[in-house]
């Protein structure tokens, strides 16, 4: 059996509904048609490296409705975040993309992979909204 290939969707329509439904569904993107030829590019690469990229403005709506619904205690790491990881965890419940965390803490791209693969790790989350959901939910977003 072979993997689904990687979903990503792009519309005019910014809906909250339609972005769960595509989340649900197994998409790995999220856009609107304004979003320009690097982000839809990025979330590509993002979608095909097995990651998720959803648009800023969206993941801001998503994360709060989140927020409001959720009322257990968050999950504990399954080990104790290094402080990279902490530092990487915040611009990425912020939505924003490999490339520029990277340029904001002044390190390379894989790095932010890699930090952000040891996050989905020690969290247990399949992708970058689940980790951007357990940021809010500890409050450090």
């Amino acid at each position: 059996v072979t993997d689904p290939l990687p979903i990503v969707v792009i519309t005019t329509f910014d809906l909250d509904e339609y972005v769960h439904g595509a989340l649900k569904a197994g998409a790995r993107g999220f856009l609107l048609k304004d979003a320009g030829p690097a982000l839809l590019t990025q979330a590509i690469h993002a979608a095909a490296d097995g990651d998720a990229l959803i648009a800023p403005s969206v993941t801001v709506r998503l994360l709060a409705t989140f927020a409001h619904a959720h009322t257990s205690a968050p999950r504990q790491p399954t080990e104790p975040l290094t402080a990279r990881e902490e530092e990487v965890l915040v611009p990425v419940a912020q939505g924003r993309t490999n490339s520029e965390i990277a340029s904001e803490l002044h390190i390379t791209p894989s790095t932010v992979k890699a930090h952000l693969a040891s996050l989905m790790r020690k969290l247990g989350a399949r992708n970058r909204v689940e980790v951007a959901m357990w940021a809010h939910e500890t409050g450090r977003i």
